[in-house]
């Protein structure tokens, strides 16, 4: 069985919705970070970077969001996650989610997690103030150029998906209107009515 260390709030939902759109055998573990859980020992035997999300497998333990979901796409084929048999097809979505996990999530963790990059609380606090301009700039990018519709590869529902599905939801956490992002806006209520994305945040609400 599949174990997949997440917390509540994190991209590691992404993860969660991608396991369950596969149909994997998955136990979810959800870090306290209230507690410090992804700070102990027995958490930084798994993940020594102490972050989420963090999936263990039989034949080891994967980190980072987009490796993980490329593992899930390639683990379980039958669930069409991914073009697999298709490179330049794959590279474009490999490309979309390191584009994600590169600069936009960064993007986003500026307003709250500036003390990772400097010490001055002068800076700190101007980060947090620039921070949702730079994310809702990045969104834009995905808007204008990215985002083919319906889904985010065209008409096959890929990993990209709940990767950005994921980020979307941290839109109204930092004051950006979704209503700048028609597209974007869109895309989130199609994933919205996925029944593997109901299903996790049923799970995560009970």
């Amino acid at each position: 069985m599949l174990k997949l260390f997440t917390a509540t709030g994190t991209i590691g939902l992404a993860c969660e919705i991608t396991l369950q759109e596969a149909g994997a055998d998955v136990d979810v573990v959800r870090m306290n970070f209230a507690e410090n859980a992804q700070r102990q020992p027995d958490y930084l035997a798994i993940n020594p970077k102490s972050r989420v999300p963090a999936l263990v497998c039989d034949q080891g333990i994967i980190t980072e969001a987009p490796a993980i979901l490329g593992y899930v796409a390639q683990a379980f084929p039958e669930a069409g996650l991914a073009p697999l048999d298709d490179a330049f097809a794959m590279a474009q979505l490999q490309a979309f989610n390191s584009y994600l996990c590169s600069w936009v999530h960064p993007a986003a963790a500026h307003r709250y997690r500036g003390y990772r990059w400097a010490d001055d609380p002068a800076a700190i606090k101007d980060m947090a103030r620039k921070a949702p301009e730079v994310f809702a700039a990045a969104m834009g990018v995905i808007e204008t150029s990215y985002l083919r519709g319906p889904w985010v590869m065209g008409p096959s529902y890929t990993t990209c998906d709940p990767y950005l599905y994921v980020l979307t939801t941290w839109l109204p956490r930092d004051g950006i209107d979704m209503g700048q992002f028609p597209k974007i806006s869109e895309h989130f209520a199609r994933m919205s009515e996925r029944e593997a994305v109901k299903t996790v945040l049923a799970r995560i609400a009970a």
